[in-house]
């Protein structure tokens, strides 16, 4: 009997391995690699045709230019109001449609998030473009109400930006936001409103709480989405957008200084994952728990 388990434990761990292999292999060649080969690129300089030595200084690069410096910390900044922003406006949605809101109407007000995400970003970018530009839809409609005495142009600022990556990044915070509110027990708000709770009270004693998982798992995806975005930025912000990934992909394609852009990489890698780990250590979840229950 012991053979017999000790074999059927053996071939359990065959099956979950070959089970694991193709995501394994996804996260090698597509992940683990090209991050390798970046990192090698970073840390290296060219002296010579074909001939590299190790080197920091793509590093001192940028610490010793303030433009890089500026553009770093405004990603980072704007990235951070856009992921407090989409909380703000998300969890209302989502109250509604895991608490308020029953059978169909909760499928269809779901599902009413989702139609946007069914379409590209670009796609869904250009559309805030035709709606905002000088000659677009609301800049007409405001002239015609007499709002405006002549059409303004709406894109290429930074209000203008932050919009466009609420909408894109929306459903990323709502999804969680719905899972972690479904599993609370309605009594425990009664209860609560029985014993002389207000309602703000409940919401920074009970909601807040018990979404607590939600809250840190939807940020975690937000902001790093948002601070890796790059068409949203760009189309709205124009060329002078000063997002970091606009200038990582100037390194790599117009400037061909893949030492350089590999550089930019690692250290948005760094910045996301620094601020992650605050946000974690500030609220104490942790990531395994808060990505486990969503």
């Amino acid at each position: 009997m012991p053979d017999a388990a000790v074999a059927a434990t053996g071939g359990s761990g065959w099956r979950k391995a070959l089970l694991m292999a193709p995501a394994l292999a996804w996260l090698g060649l597509l992940i683990v690699l090209p991050h390798a080969e970046l990192a090698v690129l970073s840390f290296r300089e060219q002296v010579g045709p074909r001939h590299y030595v190790p080197s920091l200084s793509h590093y001192r690069e940028f610490f010793h230019e303030p433009e890089y410096w500026h553009t770093f910390v405004r990603t980072a900044w704007m990235s951070i109001v856009a992921t407090s922003a989409t909380l703000l406006l998300a969890f209302p949605i989502a109250w509604v449609i895991a608490k308020i809101a029953r059978g169909r109407a909760a499928a269809w007000l779901f599902l009413a998030c989702m139609i946007p995400f069914w379409i590209s970003e670009t796609v869904r970018t250009l559309g805030w473009m035709i709606l905002l530009r000088e000659t677009g839809v609301l800049p007409t409609l405001l002239v015609k109400l007499g709002i405006l005495a002549h059409p303004v142009e709406f894109l290429y600022h930074d209000t203008t930006i932050l919009v466009g990556l609420i909408y894109t990044s929306m459903l990323f915070m709502i999804v969680p936001l719905v899972s972690s509110l479904e599993s609370l027990d309605n009594a425990l708000i009664e209860a609560a409103y029985d014993l002389g709770a207000n309602g703000f009270t409940v919401l920074r004693k009970i909601v807040i709480p018990h979404a607590a998982p939600g809250i840190t798992a939807g940020c975690i995806i937000v902001f790093m989405l948002t601070l890796g975005n790059y068409i949203t930025p760009t189309l709205l912000g124009g060329k002078d957008s000063g997002w970091f990934t606009e200038q990582i992909y100037t390194e790599f394609i117009t400037r061909f200084d893949w030492g350089q852009g590999a550089a930019f990489g690692f250290l948005l890698l760094v910045l996301s994952t620094t601020i992650v780990i605050a946000g974690l250590k500030l609220t104490g979840q942790r990531f395994g728990d808060v990505m486990g229950r969503q």
